[in-house]
């Protein structure tokens, strides 16, 4: 299998690092849907990251839809998802709270980066700060309710998708989106970021 996309985006790294967790074998492409747009699109012409190529050639796109995916073809003492219930809705919480945190990350990014300063919609960023606010207020009550494990054995895609957020996020709007307001996602972060996985799976 061959992952395509750049691990500065947390959705690439997510597969990354979830791949790993599961003990697939697949080689990295670090190919950009910017600054060669064109050779992602001669991979996948939709150019979405990630992308996924298995080994027959067929391509799946998503890392939501990837990772069901990959998890039919790992061992099954390999699980990167839960089984019970309770289990499953927290996981599922945290999994949509960190993916939409991502998600208002990027768009704060590509509105101050890609569009002109003269074109950019203040009142439209400003409700997309106060929705990345909420996401991470929300995961910080979370982890401190109930602390997610720093166990390497342990480490399901939920706890991937909010470890690999938060670093997201504190790489490109740490002025938006403090530590010292966040200190349990700040301490689940620097302890998952030292994990073996993780250090073998860069975002910088």
């Amino acid at each position: 299998m061959k992952l395509i996309g750049m691990l500065d985006s947390p959705y690439v790294r997510r597969v990354g690092i979830c791949l790993k967790l599961l003990k697939l074998n697949f080689e990295h492409q670090s190919i950009s849907v910017f600054s060669t747009y064109d050779a992602f699109a001669k991979i996948n012409p939709v150019v979405k990251a990630p992308t996924l190529i298995l080994d027959d050639g067929q391509q799946v796109m998503d890392s939501t839809v990837i990772l069901q995916y990959v998890t039919t073809l790992a061992a099954p003492d390999q699980r990167i998802f839960p089984t019970q219930a309770d289990h499953c809705l927290r996981a599922a919480r945290l999994t949509g709270l960190a993916l939409a945190a991502s998600e208002k990350t990027v768009q704060i990014v590509y509105e101050r980066n890609l569009r002109p300063a003269e074109k950019q919609h203040e009142p439209w960023i400003n409700r997309v700060t106060e929705q990345l606010h909420a996401a991470y207020r929300e995961l910080e009550e979370e982890l401190a309710a109930a602390p997610l494990p720093v166990e390497p054995n342990r480490f399901g895609a939920a706890d991937v998708a909010v470890a690999v957020a938060w670093n997201f996020t504190q790489m490109y709007l740490p002025e938006i989106v403090t530590k010292a307001a966040h200190p349990h996602l700040q301490a689940f972060s620097e302890v998952a970021e030292q994990l073996p996985v993780f250090l073998d799976t860069p975002a910088a």
